[in-house]
């Protein structure tokens, strides 16, 4: 199958941002609340929890969707899923890039290319998987 290779390097890669993802969710949740125990209330905003809640959550679904792609890498019949999972991790790279800025932070080309980007690749393994059963 054409998009064995794809969906095999791009699981790879999720896997390895999701680790740092989920790691960088606990370690800034656990400084946060650390901080709110002292009496510090100025950072804890209502973005701030919500970037916090789709960093945890997106690097679950990004760790989720990186597991499947390599277990599934050369089943056809799992690409539909593939796709979906895909979509949700784009989804989530687009949500965090956009409640990042909102929470003040500077506009970086590549975090957006590779928030997209890994997805978009992941996405493309699968299309090409799906499309090995109508040939």
């Amino acid at each position: 199958m054409k998009g064995h290779k794809f969906l095999k390097v791009t699981g790879i890669l999720m896997i390895i941002a999701a680790v740092f993802s989920i790691i960088a969710g606990v370690l800034v949740g656990g400084l946060g609340v650390l901080a709110a125990g002292l009496g510090a209330e100025s950072g804890l905003t209502f973005p701030y929890w919500a970037a916090l809640f789709l960093t945890l959550v997106g690097g679950i679904c990004q760790m989720i969707a990186g597991i499947k792609g390599i277990k599934h890498s050369k089943r056809s019949e799992k690409a539909g899923k593939l796709i979906a999972w895909g979509v949700i991790v784009a989804v989530f790279s687009v949500l965090s890039i956009v409640m990042s800025l909102v929470n003040g932070g500077e506009f970086n080309v590549v975090s957006i290319l590779t928030g997209i980007a890994i997805p978009a690749l992941y996405i493309y393994g699968a299309v090409l998987n799906s499309k090995a059963d109508t040939q």
